[in-house]
Parts: structure tokens; sequence; C-alpha cells
């Protein structure tokens, strides 16, 4: 299965409420915090939600 590096590179502040979930259920709590994430279908779903707060790298 495939690895994701997720970085998040914009705030959540001014978000709404369920973006601001979305972020800190994939791990991510402050700005340029990162982490690495299996590619299951559930994550990647987050990852979509969100990805104009993120920066997606594959691993």
């Amino acid at each position: 299965m495939a690895q994701f590096q997720i970085k998040l590179v914009k705030s959540t502040i001014d978000r709404p409420e369920r973006q601001k979930r979305t972020v800190q259920a994939l791990g991510l709590g402050k700005m340029n915090s990162s982490k690495t994430v299996e590619g299951t279908p559930a994550v990647v779903g987050m990852i979509k939600a969100v990805q104009h707060l993120l920066e997606v790298t594959e691993l």
C-alpha cells in the first residue's frame, strides 16, 4: 500500500469545523507539522477533503 508524507502548509483558522477536525484526524496540529500515513481509502479521502491546506508527497 502506498504511503504519503503530508505537511500542513496553511492555517486552519477561519476554516469550517469539519476541515479543522479532518486535519486533526490526520494527526496534524500546528503549521508545518508533517506525518507519514498509509494510503488507505479512508485516509486518501481525508487528504482530498483538505488538499488545499496540505502539501502531499507520495513515498
